[in-house]
């Protein structure tokens, strides 16, 4: 029995969850400063924990695209402000909702752009996610970031300069909205 995507990019893959996890709150503090909210380390440690407990087949798929409603229901004994923070951490989900994407989303992609890709380019290769994230770039669903045809090494620079620019054109476009009266 082949053990489900979900379950291996958590446990080895591209969102390890110890390595992520400290990437994403990297990125917190790169973005937002330490967080003294205790919530919002909590979100950033279930925010990705729907892939292991679905047993996602597809990260990016139609499984995988679910993954963030199993943290945001943990948060939501904290308010529906913490549902959402986590569940719209997915830019899929916020687009589709019609709602805007969390803090938490810009900061999770910026982990992505900051992981270096000696560290995860080996851990994709060991889940095999790596192969399902560049057919989809071939597919035209990354298109924006590049070509799934690249090397490994050179596909992933391009995603990180694609989530780099993305995360902060995000917290810079999230900065104005909250000041605006």
């Amino acid at each position: 029995m082949k053990v489900p995507m979900g379950i291996r990019t958590t446990i080895y893959g591209g969102h390890c969850w110890p390595i992520h996890t400290t990437m994403v709150l990297l990125a917190w503090i790169k973005l937002y400063g330490i967080p003294w909210d205790p919530r919002i380390i909590l979100s950033i440690l279930v925010h990705d924990t729907g892939y292991a407990a679905y047993a996602c087949n597809n990260l990016d798929g139609e499984e995988g695209e679910r993954h963030p409603y199993f943290g945001a229901k943990l948060m939501r004994v904290f308010g529906k402000e913490w549902y959402d923070f986590v569940l719209y951490h997915s830019r899929f989900l916020a687009k589709r909702d019609g709602k805007s994407y969390s803090k938490l989303c810009i900061a999770d992609k910026l982990a992505v752009a900051l992981t270096p890709a000696w560290m995860y380019i080996p851990l994709a290769r060991a889940t095999g996610e790596i192969k399902e994230y560049k057919a989809l770039a071939i597919q035209g669903k990354y298109a924006a970031e590049n070509d799934g045809n690249l090397s490994d090494k050179e596909w992933f620079r391009g995603v990180q300069r694609f989530l780099w620019s993305w995360a902060w054109n995000a917290y810079w476009e999230q900065k104005e909205k909250e000041s605006r009266p």
